[in-house]
């Protein structure tokens, strides 16, 4: 074992030096130090426990796991939110949670990934599949990232027109979200430290907002406990329940969390080190994710109080929300209309800038590029900004068609999810990949069975959409032909990672 553990070492070692000469998710002089005392230790075999917690150092690895958090808090998310509750009132509050904590689970697996290696999953997807598999995988996180930042721009876009009183019209708001870009760029240059304070600074707002409508509109804290501990589901709730779920794990976002823990400077050489940082990277990932949670719960239970079991609730999206919320409850002591606008244009704005730093390290990652970093992220912005500006002229004054869009844009990002989570837990099962800190068989197997339920889940919201929207045989043929390929290669996928294993060890055995 010990001998194993040492090659794994030595070859992590020697692919950070030949990194040299490739794309990297952050430079060594932009990267939070952590701790200097041992830096320059070659100490490989080092089975001493952790150092003792120190809140200190929960403040200095505190940062990642909020700029990961923000998936769970963006436009798309908001838009389940307020439909679950409004639909299925409190009673799937209990789903809302165990996905919180499934979401969690995967996310702790790609910062898991990223410490122990020093590189994120785009990076070794490019190093783990044949060329012609990563750049699929490549264009699949491309398109899921295109479906969550369209969703994300029209959301701020949204935000944009209500805060102005209806004068800026969603286009224009398209273009304003785009400049977003040079805030992340700006920021981004005075330290990651800089960034990551912006970002608190918009989860903070959120949940202020939704705080304050929480508090006008008084649900009851009685069934907010019960649904929360009680499951319960119906018939007429199956596609809320869908869309609480497929909201939760965004495809994008678990290529993002493994590189954004190589911010902070870890020894990779000393397991202590490592086994330190994946602690604190598991403490501030879960306060996130609570604090996201609670957020959730405020957007959920605030639209089943208000609109459970009424005429309009199945018509409620992110463009009449706020206006309903107004009619109903009127001028209180802050305008609620304007506190949603207020918080979706945080959410929104948020998430379009997690998206562009999560399309800098997917493009980076699959293709290698050594660009600068701000020629990368206005690649990237555009792959989202035109086609919202297409979509904003084409849905401007057509709330029932920017709903229609939503969904179609929801079912894109469904489709790619199994092109993250499969490569994310087949690399953090293999021990060259992980050596030491391969996961355990039972996170393995409670792993493989949460990604199967997602998988599972978003198959369903696939099937359903294509199922209503198939109009003619030949469109039927065509979307089965694509449904066909899209499977097959899935199954190539999950017999890969099962059957290379067994081959590498049996090639191993054979040349001993």
């Amino acid at each position: 074992m010990a001998s194993q553990e040492r090659e794994v070492q030595e070859r992590l070692l020697s692919e950070s030096e030949d990194q040299e000469v490739e794309e990297r998710a952050y430079e060594s002089d932009e990267k939070v130090i952590i701790a200097v005392s041992d830096e320059d230790s070659e100490t490989v075999e080092d089975d001493a426990p952790p150092p003792p917690f120190s809140w200190r150092k929960l403040w200095r690895f505190t940062g990642p796991g909020f700029l990961m958090s923000i998936a769970f808090l963006d436009p798309g998310n908001l838009e389940g939110d307020l439909q679950s509750g409004a639909i299925a009132g409190y009673s799937l509050l209990w789903l809302l949670l165990w996905a919180t904590v499934m979401g969690l689970l995967i996310q702790l697996l790609s910062a898991r990934l990223g410490v122990v290696t020093g590189r994120h999953l785009a990076e070794l997807c490019r190093e783990e599949y044949p060329r012609w598999a990563g750049i699929v995988l490549w264009l699949m996180a491309e398109l899921a990232l295109i479906g969550a930042d369209i969703q994300e721009v029209i959301g701020s876009a949204i935000a944009i027109r209500i805060l102005s009183g209806g004068v800026i019209p969603l286009w224009s708001g398209v273009v304003i979200t785009a400049l977003d870009c040079f805030v992340f760029l700006f920021l981004e240059n005075y330290g990651v430290r800089k960034l990551e304070a912006f970002f608190a600074l918009l989860i903070a707002t959120m949940a202020i907002s939704f705080a304050i409508m929480f508090g006008e509109t008084k649900p009851s804290g009685k069934e907010l406990l019960i649904g929360t501990l009680v499951p319960k589901l119906s018939s007429n709730t199956i596609k809320q329940a869908v869309g609480v779920v497929g909201c939760v794990i965004m495809p994008h976002n678990v290529f993002l969390h493994s590189a954004l823990v190589q911010s902070r400077k870890v020894n990779v050489k000393r397991r202590s080190r490592v086994r330190e940082a994946m602690r604190y990277y598991s403490l501030e990932s879960a306060a996130a994710l609570a604090i996201s949670f609670i957020i959730n719960v405020f957007v959920t239970t605030v639209f089943a109080k208000s609109f459970y079991g009424t005429k309009i609730a199945a018509s409620i999206g992110l463009e009449n929300a706020g206006q309903v919320l107004q009619e109903k409850y009127g001028t209180t002591l802050f305008p609620i209309l304007y506190i949603w606008g207020l918080g979706l244009l945080a959410s929104g704005q948020s998430s379009t800038i997690t998206g562009t730093y999560a399309g800098q390290f997917i493009m980076g990652g699959f293709l290698n590029l050594r660009v600068k970093k701000w020629v990368r992220a206005l690649i990237t912005r555009s792959f989202a900004v035109v086609p919202a500006i297409i979509v904003a002229l084409s849905f401007n004054s057509s709330e029932s068609a920017l709903d229609a869009l939503n969904e179609s844009l929801n079912v894109l990002q469904s489709v790619q999810v199994p092109f993250a989570l499969i490569p994310l837990i087949t690399l953090v099962s293999k021990d060259e990949v992980m050596g030491f800190f391969k996961i355990s068989l039972s996170l393995k197997t409670v792993a493989w069975i949460i990604a199967a339920f997602l998988i599972a889940i978003n198959g369903y919201l696939l099937v359903d959409y294509f199922a209503s929207e198939i109009k003619s045989l030949l469109y039927g043929a065509i979307v089965c032909s694509i449904l066909a390929i899209y499977v097959a290669f899935v199954v190539y996928l999950m017999v890969r990672s099962s059957v290379l294993p067994v081959f590498c060890k049996v090639s191993a055995n054979s040349t001993h």
